[in-house]
């Protein structure tokens, strides 16, 4: 098994603390995985194997109909003493009412619970007040590229022309472990998608229309890393002669947001230090996502390094925004704590304008500030501004010095 160690350092951080560890994120993004990271783990470190408990409650394996009440006594059958048990409970969500299930065990017995789950049910705004002040949020993306060159350690290619592949094929673990050509590898990404888009979205949702739907999705897919609003789309399928609410669209964007398919970017105002409610973007949860429904087009690459860059920050711990300084955009600002850091994103330096560049010099304080770039020959330090091929800001251990 190839471990993916930050997320089993989070994990341990929090063990026989009494509080729900939830992992959450899009489909085969690797939770499953994890939880038995951390049953290896719990083993080495001396817990009884009959003190661990492994549930996965995916559609093949329980009845149809199972509920809170049958996920409750299911687990305490198999609790058969009064020491400590470790639950590791996979894909909660197909159980209506799992947090019931969970609060009831953490009030009435011996237990550390550990969950994973692919939808809504497993965000904080839904997650109901049973759970309220008892559970910690453990976002869990697709790969980085770190993580990526770890997957594909016996390859003898070298790590920039690996960052080739990374950036065609994404990041879903089980195309990494793979050798697969660009359609075998999109097709299983598709594959991915068709079952989030069915299970997550359209089932849950009762979505008739599934071919406007697909519309507005598409929509999205061509404007990873645009600004544009619910009532662009809406003109957008009106110049197609379709016809879709503004509410409709708001809605498939939140279903979207989710299923963990996409993720919102708000703007930043760096005057007057206030998050903007208007004119966000949205990052796929991988590049491959675009390119099993577009197909690849070299033309798309310069907003797919937004997109890569968008999520090794997200997966730093950082909270992510897009930045107006005045009339200039900064790509991305990061904030963690006390922390701040800046990043423009292009995929080649332009010869004749310093634009990246001098976007930057105008921010006047003293946090790093990145150009992130594909361009070979780009490097160095223009008046405290770093320029960095893509895969040394990937791979670079920290951000701040």
């Amino acid at each position: 098994m190839i471990i993916r160690p930050q997320y089993l350092e989070a994990l341990k951080t929090y063990r026989d603390i009494p509080l729900v560890k939830i992992l959450s994120g899009i489909r085969r993004c690797g939770k499953s995985t994890i939880l038995e990271m951390l049953r290896e783990d719990l083993i080495q470190n001396g817990i009884d194997e009959n003190h661990i408990i492994c549930m996965r409650y995916t559609s093949e394996d329980f009845q149809d109909g199972m509920n809170d009440k049958d996920m409750y006594h299911g687990i305490r059958e198999k609790m058969t003493d009064s020491g400590r048990y470790y639950l590791l409970l996979d894909e909660v969500q197909e159980i209506d009412g799992w947090e019931k299930a969970v609060n009831s065990l953490l009030e009435n017995t011996n237990v550390d619970i550990y969950v994973t789950g692919s939808n809504s049910k497993l965000m904080s705004s839904e997650i109901s007040t049973y759970l309220t002040g008892r559970y910690i949020s453990i976002p869990v993306y697709t790969l980085s590229f770190a993580e990526y060159l770890e997957f594909k350690k016996a390859d003898p290619r070298s790590p920039k022309e690996l960052l080739q592949e990374y950036l065609r094929f994404g990041g879903f673990p089980i195309v990494a472990l793979g050798n697969f050509d660009e359609r075998s590898a999109y097709q299983i990404v598709e594959g991915i998608y068709t079952s989030v888009i069915t299970n997550d979205i359209t089932r849950r949702h009762n979505i008739t229309n599934y071919d406007l739907f697909n519309r507005v999705v598409k929509f999205i897919v061509e404007n990873v890393g645009k600004t544009f609003s619910a009532n662009a789309i809406v003109k957008f399928l009106k110049s197609e002669g379709r016809s879709l609410s503004v509410e409709a669209v708001y809605n498939y964007l939140n279903w979207l947001e989710k299923a963990f398919v996409i993720y919102r970017c708000q703007r930043y105002d760096l005057q007057g230090k206030s998050v903007l409610k208007t004119q966000e973007k949205f990052y796929l949860a991988d590049a491959s996502l675009k390119y099993c429904i577009m197909g690849f087009n070299p033309k798309s690459l310069a907003s797919m390094l937004e997109n890569v860059v968008y999520f090794e920050l997200k997966r730093r711990g950082y909270e992510v925004y897009i930045g107006k300084n005045e009339a200039k955009e900064i790509d991305f600002v990061a904030v963690q704590r006390d922390e701040r850091i800046y990043v423009q994103v292009c995929l080649r330096l332009p010869e004749e304008s310093d634009r990246e560049v001098a976007n930057l010099l105008e921010i006047k304080d003293h946090y790093p500030k990145y150009v992130v770039t594909l361009d070979e020959f780009a490097a160095g330090n223009v008046n405290g501004v770093k320029i960095v091929h893509l895969s040394d800001f990937l791979l670079k251990d920290s951000y701040n010095n």
